[in-house]
């Protein structure tokens, strides 16, 4: 079961903005940096607030809506505390207009 899933289109996730989808039973932000796609654990590793609905995107960074912690969305490394962990980042590919995530 290691395929990639349809999540999202690429009309659905403008640049600059995330979204939260399922993978199989995960919830996975998907960020639109300048045109390429990013996929990262939704839950915020300091509070498990969601980073793709509470969060907002400036560049690369994800900025936690609840607290203020930074991570990288093209890698889900933590930049700023207060959050303790990384995130998980995932495999992302489009095709036909189709944004795919493999866990």
């Amino acid at each position: 079961m290691d395929d990639f899933v349809k999540v999202a289109t690429v009309a659905e996730i403008p640049v600059g903005r995330m979204k939260t989808v399922m993978v199989g039973g995960k919830r996975v932000a998907v960020a639109n940096v300048d045109g390429e796609f990013f996929a990262i654990d939704d839950v915020c590793s300091h509070e498990e607030c969601s980073l793709g609905s509470e969060g907002y995107l400036d560049g690369n960074v994800v900025i936690c809506g609840c607290h203020g912690s930074n991570f990288d969305v093209t890698t889900g490394k933590v930049l700023s505390l207060p959050a303790p962990t990384d995130v998980t980042s995932y495999q992302t590919k489009v095709e036909n207009g189709n944004i795919f995530v493999k866990l």
